[in-house]
């Protein structure tokens, strides 16, 4: 049996594999939320597109407000957002409101709070307003291009969008973006134990958790899935399963079947059908993971393996939690690289922990862990790998290296299951 390979060692041969895939399509902006730019996107305009006032207010010159600090001023304009005003007239100053542009020769706004309006001016004159304070020049003023300069580039290529990435582009005035076309990945669960929710639980079977659980991260990264449903424990229907997936995926992921029991057919079936290049990783919950490539075939079978074609192989453990972390691990990476982002690693944090871990594995463990009270980390209660409590109730992973005790005290590396599932 060969040995288990290092994480590190792993995650570095599992990404050299993973090119960014041909193909994109132009959507709508309004619907491009987690999906990944294919090119730069570039402002043709500044924004903001002129000085506006940042509140409610009043629009002045600074230096009449200087040389008459006690003096009332008659309001000559109210300018509303999205209305263009007049150029204000020496020893005037105007009622303007949030986002409105500022009219020219004014270089200053005073909240309305800093305000006392209604005040008599000279008879036949109105009423003005008096100021509490002295402005500086620029005082509650957005600059124009402050945030954004025309010619600027706003977002990267290969740039994952968020809520916020999709309306900095609306800011800008992109209806439409160029992105990358949706990895297509197919899935497939072994185990004649597996019964689908709904169906009477025979004696001897569990509820498939593992295909809602792959279902729902594949689609929140963005992915198209087939769902080729439970397999039966048997090579030829797995090897038959893998020809399907093959023909319109990219990716295919099975949970279950890649260890080394007599019922295990995944590994075997996919070497038939084409190479295992990895397999076996040092990590606890998670060793059983396998990376390959199954072949695609031409019109006449098994015999005519179209040259170079292929569709990548991921096979998760069968046990949920194992499942869950090994696909927030390695298939969360793999997949945003085949989109053509480049930084994929978690990015952990360093937190105290509030517990003892006496008896650590050989291998590299991810501990499930729980924010407590006073700010340190504690150990979800049990660890086994078919305890998906733990994925749920747990606030995240504690990465420890292969046989390092944990004291109350110690400092450890933690990744957050939000940062894991983002």
């Amino acid at each position: 049996m060969s040995a288990l390979l290092p994480f590190d060692d792993a995650f570095a041969r599992l990404l050299s594999h993973a090119d960014t895939l041909p193909g994109t399509e132009t959507i709508d902006t309004m619907n491009a939320d987690g999906r990944v730019l294919a090119r730069a996107l570039v402002s043709s305009l500044d924004v903001p597109p002129w000085d506006n006032a940042q509140m409610d207010g009043y629009a002045v010159r600074a230096a009449d407000l200087a040389a008459s600090p006690d003096g009332v001023f008659p309001v000559s304009q109210r300018i509303p957002a999205g209305h263009q005003g007049q150029p204000l007239q020496p020893g005037t100053v105007a009622r303007i409101f949030t986002g409105a542009a500022l009219p020219p020769g004014a270089d200053a706004v005073v909240m309305q709070e800093e305000v006392e309006a209604g005040l008599q001016l000279p008879v036949g004159e109105g009423t003005g307003v008096r100021f509490r304070v002295q402005p500086a020049s620029g005082a509650w003023v957005r600059r124009r291009a402050e945030d954004i300069a025309a010619g600027s580039t706003v977002l990267a290529e290969c740039t994952r969008l968020t809520p916020a990435a999709v309306g900095l582009a609306a800011s800008i005035g992109a209806a439409t973006l160029e992105v990358r076309r949706r990895p297509r990945v197919a899935c497939f669960f072994t185990g004649d134990e597996l019964v689908m929710p709904g169906q009477p639980l025979p004696a001897g079977g569990i509820y498939n958790s593992n295909r809602f659980v792959l279902n729902a991260l594949l689609r929140r990264l963005g992915c198209e899935v087939l769902d080729l449903g439970i397999i039966p424990d048997s090579r030829e229907a797995t090897r038959q399963a893998l020809r399907e997936a093959a023909e319109g995926a990219d990716l295919i992921i099975s949970a279950g079947g890649v260890s080394v029991g007599e019922e295990d057919h995944v590994r075997p079936a996919v070497e038939a059908e084409g190479q295992i290049d990895l397999w076996r990783v040092a990590i606890k919950p998670g060793r059983p993971l396998a990376y390959g490539r199954v072949g695609r075939y031409g019109p006449e079978g098994a015999r005519a393996a179209v040259p170079g074609s292929f569709a990548h192989f991921i096979g998760l453990p069968g046990n949920p939690v194992s499942a869950y972390v090994t696909f927030l691990l390695f298939v969360r990476p793999f997949v945003l690289r085949l989109q053509g982002i480049q930084v994929v690693e978690p990015q952990a944090v360093t937190l105290i922990s509030g517990f003892d871990w006496t008896n650590p594995d050989r291998r590299r463990e991810f501990l499930r862990a729980v924010h407590l009270p006073d700010g340190r980390l504690g150990l979800f209660r049990q660890q086994g790998s078919a305890v998906l409590t733990s994925a749920v109730v747990g606030h995240g992973l504690i990465d420890n290296p292969p046989g390092q005790t944990i004291r109350q005290g110690d400092a450890v590396r933690f990744l957050s299951f939000a940062e894991l599932l983002n």
